[in-house]
This record gives C-alpha cells, sequence and structure tokens, in this order.
C-alpha cells in the first residue's frame, strides 16, 4: 500500500491549513471588532470547512466495474481520441462545483503506468474545450486483466491546485484516495472502446459508490 494512503479523516488534510486560518481570521475579528463584522468571516469559515470534507465511501463489489472518480455531474459521455494514449476511447467527465465533494479516488485497481501534467487555463471546467486546455494531471493506469484508463484531474475557473499523491510505478485500488482539486473542476475517466456505460448527460455521481462504467 503506497505511503501517500491515509485512512479518511473527514476532513481532508489538503484543507487543514485553509480552515485553521479562516478560523483564526474569523475569531480575530469578533475579538477586536465585534461579532456583527466577524459573521462574514464566519460564514465563509464554514464554507471552507464543507468544502474539504471527506467522508469514507463503500465501494462496490461489483466486478469489472469502474467507479466514479469524483463527486459531481455528468457533462460528458463520447467517443474520443485519448490524447495521453493515443487510442479511441469512452470519455466519462465529472464536473465537481463548489459544492461538492473534491477528494479524488481511483476508478479502478491497478498500476499506475505514467503521468503527465500540463500547466493551462482555468476556463469554466464544465466546458467541453476544459479537457484539453485547462491545466492538468492526468494517470494512465493499467489493470491486471489488461485494461488501459486514464483518469485526469482537470481544473477549474477558481480552482489553482491540483493535489496528486500518487506516482508511477505505484498500485491503485479501487476507491483508494489520490488527489484533490481546490475551489471548483473536473475529472476525465477515458476507458477502452466496448465498456459499457452505466451513466448518461446530467446524472448525479458520488465518488466510489457509483458505477460509472463496466469492463466486458
Amino acid at each position: 500500500m503506497p505511503t501517500s494512503y491515509y485512512p479518511h479523516p473527514i476532513i481532508a488534510r489538503e484543507g487543514w491549513p485553509f480552515i485553521s486560518g479562516a478560523f483564526v481570521v474569523a475569531l480575530l475579528v469578533q475579538i477586536f471588532a465585534g461579532w456583527l463584522w466577524a459573521l462574514p468571516l464566519w460564514l465563509i469559515a464554514l464554507f471552507v470547512l464543507q468544502f474539504f470534507r471527506d467522508p469514507p465511501r463503500v465501494i462496490p463489489a461489483l466486478a469489472g466495474a469502474v467507479l466514479a472518480p469524483a463527486d459531481g455531474r455528468i457533462v460528458a459521455v463520447d467517443k474520443v481520441q485519448d490524447p495521453y494514449l493515443s487510442r479511441e476511447a469512452l470519455k466519462i467527465s465529472v464536473f465537481m462545483n463548489v459544492f461538492n465533494v473534491h477528494s479524488n479516488r481511483s476508478p479502478v485497481d491497478g498500476e499506475i503506468r505514467n503521468q503527465w501534467y500540463f500547466p493551462g487555463s482555468f476556463l469554466n471546467a464544465s466546458l467541453p474545450k476544459a479537457s484539453l486546455e485547462n491545466e492538468r494531471n492526468a494517470l494512465w493506469i493499467r489493470t491486471k486483466e489488461g485494461q488501459d484508463v486514464t483518469c485526469v484531474q482537470i481544473a477549474g475557473l477558481i480552482a489553482k491546485r491540483i493535489v496528486c499523491h500518487v506516482h508511477p510505478g505505484e498500485h491503485l485500488a479501487r476507491g483508494q484516495r489520490f488527489g484533490f482539486i481546490r475551489f471548483g473542476s473536473r475529472v476525465d475517466v477515458y476507458l477502452p472502446l466496448g465498456t459499457k456505460v452505466h451513466v448518461g448527460i446530467g446524472d448525479k455521481v458520488q465518488a466510489t459508490q457509483t458505477v460509472l462504467a463496466e469492463f466486458h
């Protein structure tokens, strides 16, 4: 098990500095200026706290299942060219708004064969062109059955940091937490042609608990 894995702490570790900072500022303003001035800051602190929540998830037992890598809404289910593995593939895209859980989890069991990071723009992550123009981090995961899956973290309009804790050569388990995107974003999953898709445009999904697709 990679050292980057850790038991679910309810609040994501990536958020601890932001949460503590927001609460300290709100408390200082209340002490020195009163609660009326501090009230908006307390509301901001509560928003930051809810944004970094990281609840545990139950992993479905369905063999061959491809699990949702993020909470959010399906904005794309298309046959496309996988820009990372240069193949035709099925792309399923999950858009996360600021009220979704932003912890990212592996869609499959497998070995990380490669990783690519690209600096880029911060367009609205729900737009199709965000897949190729925004800042992004891609993982190539190969299952023990030989299925290739590309999982791509994509920064959004106000997302300013993609966090990925894993590296090529490590093994990911289905549902294992591997990263985080701060403040609005998207995750694309590229799957082999012939994969049976279980979701459609507009569906709401939950990371790990929702089955996006199934290998034959």
